[in-house]
C-alpha cells in the first residue's frame, strides 16, 4: 500500500493512501522515546481512542468532520476519509486578502458567522477540540457556502466546564489574530455568532473568555 506523505508535526504524520478501493487519509502518531515504553503506548492509545470518539460523537450531532473508516492500535493509526478538493479556512483568508477583500466584507463575514456556530454546536455538546486553528478548518466547493469542517482532534476531550469551552475560544482567537493581519473584525463577528447561536451557556463562556484574556496578557506581561 504506497502512501505519500503530506504532513508532519509534533504528534505525527499524515499520508495519502488507499484502502480498501478508496483514497484515504492515515494519520499516524508518533512514539515518544522520552516517555517509558508502557507509559507511552498508554497515553498514544488513549489520546487515538479520544480522537476517534470526537469525530464520531461530531457527526453524530451534526456537526462535519472526517469519517473515521479503522483504528489500528498496533500501529497507532487512524483511517480517515479523504474530504476532496478541500481548502483550509487558512488558505480562503489569505486568498482573500490576495484579493484586497477587507476582513469586514460580507463574505468574510459570512464565513466567521459559519464557524461561530459550528463551534457553539461543538460546545453545546460539550465537545474540547484543543487545537482550534484556521488550518484545523475545511472548506469545500462552493467555498463562500461550505459548512465548516473540523479536523485535527488529537488533544479533544469531553467537558462540561465553561472554563474549558472559553480557553478553546482563547486558543482560536489568539490564532487567527497572530496569523491573519487586520482579523479583528472577523473575530469580533465571530465570536457575537456564537453567542447568538447559543444560550444563557454561550453568553456565561464568552463572559468567561475575558477572564482567559485577562490571564493571558497577565502571563505574557510577567512570565
Amino acid at each position: 500500500m504506497e502512501r505519500v506523505l503530506l504532513t508532519q508535526g509534533a504528534e505525527g504524520r499524515v499520508y495519502d493512501t488507499k484502502w480498501l478501493g478508496r483514497s484515504v487519509l492515515v494519520k499516524e502518531r508518533f512514539i515518544k522515546k522520552y516517555r517509558h515504553p508502557d507509559l507511552d503506548a498508554h497515553i498514544t492509545r488513549e489520546r487515538i481512542k479520544a480522537e476517534a470518539r470526537a469525530l464520531t460523537r461530531c457527526r453524530t450531532f451534526g456537526i462535519k468532520t472526517p469519517i473515521v473508516y479503522d483504528v489500528d492500535f498496533t500501529t497507532n493509526e487512524i483511517f480517515l476519509e479523504k474530504i476532496s478538493n478541500s481548502c483550509t479556512v487558512r488558505n480562503y483568508i489569505y486568498e482573500s486578502v490576495s484579493k484586497k477583500l477587507p476582513m469586514d466584507s460580507s463574505v468574510m463575514m459570512h464565513l466567521a458567522e459559519r464557524i461561530g456556530r459550528v463551534l457553539n454546536k461543538l460546545h453545546a455538546n460539550h465537545i474540547i477540540h484543543g487545537d482550534l486553528t484556521t488550518s484545523n478548518m475545511l472548506l469545500v466547493p462552493p467555498y463562500d457556502s461550505s459548512d465548516i469542517i473540523l479536523i485535527d482532534f488529537g488533544l479533544s476531550s469531553v467537558d462540561e466546564h465553561a472554563e474549558d469551552k472559553a480557553v478553546d475560544l482563547y486558543v482560536l482567537e489568539r490564532a487567527i489574530l497572530s496569523t491573519h493581519p487586520n482579523t479583528e473584525p472577523l473575530v469580533k463577528h465571530l465570536l457575537n455568532s456564537y453567542k447568538v447561536a447559543g444560550s444563557r451557556s454561550a453568553e456565561d463562556i464568552i463572559i468567561r473568555l475575558d477572564e482567559v484574556r485577562l490571564r493571558g496578557r497577565k502571563k505574557l506581561c510577567f512570565g
